[in-house]
């Protein structure tokens, strides 16, 4: 059976169960409040947020939010994301926890501030 891919993240959010989704649009509001220009996509069948390049992706997952801030994003703030499981380019915030908002606001700040000095420098 293939899963039907969302056309736009009201789309994906909406497949989640309620307590989810509610995270989910947090997450969603707290980008759109760093980075007000950003445009949002599906790209890779995740949320995305694009401003001169793709700012961040989110996901959620069966017990954690992903958020995706390349790897720039998350060397930028290592130290205040060694507490959470992460990857090269991805940090996992479980579900279970409080999701740190103030912290995704800042690396969103960051990604935009560094896709547009990436332009400034073309």
């Amino acid at each position: 059976m293939e899963t039907k891919k969302p056309e736009n993240i009201d789309q994906y959010i909406g497949a989640f169960p309620n307590d989810v989704q509610e995270i989910l649009e947090k997450v969603r509001m707290t980008i759109q409040k760093a980075a007000p220009d950003a445009q949002e996509k599906i790209s890779y069948s995740m949320p995305a947020f694009e401003q001169n390049g793709i700012v961040v992706y989110f996901a959620a997952f069966k017990n954690h939010i992903g958020l995706y801030a390349l790897p720039t994003g998350h060397e930028a703030f290592a130290t205040e994301l060694s507490k959470y499981k992460s990857g090269k380019g991805s940090v996992q915030f479980p579900l279970k926890e409080k999701i740190p908002y103030d912290l995704i606001t800042k690396i969103v700040k960051f990604r935009v501030k560094e896709n547009l000095e990436k332009v400034k420098k073309k």
